[in-house]
């Protein structure tokens, strides 16, 4: 993975409500979530990490493989700072 790569820590969670739970324990400086996660979607999750005070202002980036115009428009609704989508490469 690229960011492990450049010497960033990376926190894996298996579904939003877990990825809620680890932000919480971890309070990271930037967040990924992919659109499709079980349980609880990308949209969701973000959404919640928005409405979270201590964590409003902690950048969120979407990944999906969905290109749409109301696929981004939902995800800036959810309150996302920026949408990739995949696949992605790495730019140097």
């Amino acid at each position: 993975m690229y960011l492990r790569q450049a010497g960033y820590e990376v926190i894996l969670a298996e579904d939003g409500f877990d990825a809620l739970s680890k932000i919480a324990d971890h309070q990271p400086r930037l967040i990924f979530v992919d659109i499709m996660m079980p349980r609880l979607d990308g949209y969701q999750t973000c959404a919640l990490i928005k409405q979270n005070p201590k964590l409003k202002a902690t950048p969120v980036i979407m990944l999906s493989s969905k290109d749409g115009v109301f696929d981004r428009a939902r995800g800036r609704l959810a309150g996302s700072d920026r949408y990739l989508t995949k696949p992605f490469t790495k730019e140097g």
